[in-house]
């Protein structure tokens, strides 16, 4: 009987569930501010996996907001072996320059916000000098056919982030217009797609002065999001 008290009392004792530390902890690097984008995949074949975006609070990083994501529909590879045109999403850590769209801003804002325009164009043409930047009116050294007009893209594009891959100094066959944008119909070609609601709490979440960053990769292997 005195056995069996102390079995029940034992269960009364709630035990604290063991937690694994949240992503951004486990990870190598996040950039050294205090808010950042995570896109993982299950795999470095997938299409689909989940943005999660996160605040530190002091030693603390917290979740504040999660969507599911879509990305390249050759699935994801790490960032430096990127080819233009595989439709691969660049695994790795980036900075996000600015924002843009062809709606205005969401409520809320941060990030520097340029408005689509019918000459606003983005040159992925690796002979032009104007290669992986957006441009007002195309170039007559970048060819149409080799960059994207922005309005034509009205769902994709009516609010995304520039990812910065390949931006600062951009090398060339490695891969342009990388975004954070919005959902399309499918996979994308390159670029990491949310939700338009996610994507509108994503921009009035995000601030400059806390210095943002997104990584991007898989749960494990040689693109494990853990290693960026």
């Amino acid at each position: 009987m005195r056995t069996a008290l102390v079995l029940a009392s034992a269960l009364l004792v709630a035990v604290p569930p063991v937690h694994g530390e949240p992503l951004p902890a486990r990870m190598a690097d996040t950039g050294g501010g205090t808010q950042l984008i995570t896109a993982e995949a299950p795999d470095a074949r997938s299409t689909t996996g989940t943005v999660t975006w996160w605040d530190r609070r002091g030693a603390r990083w917290v979740e504040a907001g999660s969507a599911p994501a879509r990305f390249g529909a050759n699935g994801l590879v790490e960032g430096d072996r990127r080819r233009q045109g595989t439709d691969t999403t660049p695994a790795g850590l980036y900075d996000l320059p600015y924002a843009f769209g062809i709606k205005t801003p969401p409520p809320g804002t941060r990030s520097p916000f340029v408005r689509v325009t019918d000459r606003s164009w983005w040159c992925q043409d690796n002979d032009s000098r104007a290669y992986n930047r957006w441009v007002e009116g195309l170039p007559d050294d970048c060819r149409a056919t080799e960059a994207e007009h922005l309005v034509s893209y009205g769902t994709q594009y009516a609010h995304a982030l520039v990812i910065g891959f390949n931006y600062a100094r951009p090398v060339r066959g490695r891969g342009a217009g990388i975004f954070l944008h919005v959902d399309g119909r499918g996979a994308t070609a390159g670029c990491v797609s949310v939700p338009a609601e996610a994507m509108r709490r994503i921009l009035a979440w995000a601030d400059p002065a806390r210095r943002p960053h997104i990584a991007i990769g898989t749960r494990e292997g040689r693109t494990a999001i853990a290693r960026y």
